[in-house]
């Protein structure tokens, strides 16, 4: 059988097809498991038994459709639904540990054990809501390993609940075929959940690895690939590290959005951060325990000095994980956009934490060409919304600070800017700490590089350590140089 062998995101040689990836699954005599699809289905499993020689590798194949007897089976969430990632996992552990209770090991000594599952809600008759999902295999690679398994999210694109059904099926497919047979790729195994599907037909937003084979893998660098390789237009990740799905982190929640380098986060964001943070909560309509903070780095950002380097990406992200933030990874070069993907999944009042430059390039025209509407659509679309934008004054050179009173927008945005500016969409942050004006990334970075000394005052408590520790951004300790 041909494999695949990728440049870039040309193709080669020929993809397998997806009876060809089914074929060899169902052709390995240690291949052995179970499925289980809700809600769409049986639609992976009928890819096996089309392929032939599936009575040696599918031990079981359920759909617990009616929900009181799927909760017979799985139990009943404490939230009461079922498309999510708790029911998922419930799943995958109920059906791997029925196949351990009822295949002997002494008799089977050879045999890799799996069972996929998804949990799905196709579109409604409406055609209000798209449909979404949850899928995921936890599998051996050798028989005496504990289980890995990979978990993600899919949101559907297509506008008819049998084409959702079918890109399923060959979704499922990809990804049973590449855990086995792809799982010490990881970065290509994800590329490949796309064989025989189109963007347009299903984003993925969400993916998580995990078990021996995967103990190298940072989920964070994952969660990057999918914006990189355009499955999604934004991710995001936990304190922990662990990809979190959006959707479930910002409904209904009051979002406070810090876009940055954050290369190195200095004390200047965390002042941006707290003042804007304790001026946010204190706005009507904002709930303290409903409100949700996002530091935010956009892909544009990141591919400042070139192409992305993943290493400079995981040591941004390990510094505001350290600082117990949430980080948003996102395709969204402008704001509007920003607000937009928020507002699919929350009404509540939001605000954005900008410096005073960043103000400005927002009523820079040339940002907005591509918009029939030009910049009043983009500002319709950003203003529009319950939003407040928090501005943290700048330093000039003669020593003087410009703030939201002072600021200079090009002339033909004067009035546009005083519009917002007089009601209330636009206000300062006067409670800063006046001696982090002088603190930049870049400047920081320069030294961290250069291995000059007294950076470390500009950060952080904590984090000038922790990138000693881990010689991240290219930091040499002494340690490090003696050796």
């Amino acid at each position: 059988m041909e494999e695949i062998t990728y440049k870039g995101d040309s193709v080669f040689e020929n993809i397998p097809s997806l009876k060809d990836k089914a074929l060899r699954i169902n052709l390995n005599k240690d291949i052995y498991g179970t499925f289980a699809e809700i809600g769409a289905g049986q639609e992976t499993v009928r890819q096996f038994f089309r392929a032939g020689g599936a009575s040696g590798t599918i031990a079981k194949t359920m759909s617990a459709y009616d929900k009181d007897f799927s909760d017979a089976i799985y139990g009943i969430e404490d939230d009461r639904r079922y498309v999510t990632e708790a029911r998922l996992r419930k799943m995958l552990n109920h059906e791997v540990g029925l196949i351990e209770k009822r295949i002997k090991r002494e008799n089977h000594p050879t045999k890799l054990f799996f069972s996929y599952a998804n949990t799905v809600a196709t579109i409604d008759f409406a055609k209000k809501y798209k449909g979404h999902g949850w899928v995921g295999i936890k599998y051996q690679v050798a028989p005496d390993q504990e289980y890995n398994d990979i978990v993600l999210h899919i949101r559907f694109k297509e506008n008819d609940a049998r084409l959702q059904q079918e890109t399923l099926g060959k979704l499922g497919t990809n990804l049973i075929y590449g855990a086995f047979y792809k799982y010490n790729q990881p970065k290509k195994l994800l590329r490949y959940l796309y064989d025989h599907l189109d963007k347009d037909q299903l984003e993925i937003d969400t993916i998580n690895f995990s078990g021996p084979v995967f103990k190298d893998i940072d989920n964070r660098l994952m969660s990057l690939q999918l914006v990189k390789n355009g499955m999604t237009d934004a991710v995001m990740f936990a304190p922990d590290g662990n990809n979190v799905l959006p959707a479930r982190v910002l409904y209904k929640k009051n979002i406070l959005a810090l876009r940055g380098s954050f290369r190195p986060v200095t004390k200047v964001n965390m002042d941006m951060y707290e003042k804007s943070y304790e001026m946010f909560i204190k706005e009507n309509k904002v709930e303290k325990e409903k409100t949700q903070v996002i530091f935010e780095i956009t892909l544009s950002n990141l591919r400042a000095e070139g192409e992305i380097d993943e290493q400079d990406f995981m040591d941004r992200a390990k510094l505001l994980c350290s600082l117990g933030q949430t980080v948003l990874i996102s395709n969204f070069q402008e704001y509007y956009k920003l607000v937009e993907y928020f507002s699919q999944y929350t009404k509540s009042r939001m605000g954005l934490t900008l410096g005073v430059n960043n103000l400005v390039d927002i009523f820079d025209e040339k940002y907005y060409r591509h918009l029939s509407g030009g910049i009043l659509e983009a500002f319709g679309k950003l203003f529009y919304k319950d939003l407040r934008v928090y501005l943290y004054p700048m330093q000039n050179e003669d020593g003087s600070i410009t703030n939201s009173e002072n600021l200079k927008v090009h002339p033909r945005m004067k009035e546009l800017y005083k519009f917002f500016k007089y009601n209330g969409k636009v206000v300062d942050i006067n409670d800063f700490d006046s001696s982090n004006l002088s603190v930049f990334s870049r400047a920081v970075l320069k030294m961290i590089m250069n291995g000059e000394e007294g950076w470390e005052e500009m950060l952080p408590e904590g984090v000038a350590k922790l990138i000693k520790e881990k010689s991240l951004f290219g930091c040499e300790t002494e340690e490090v140089v003696h050796k």
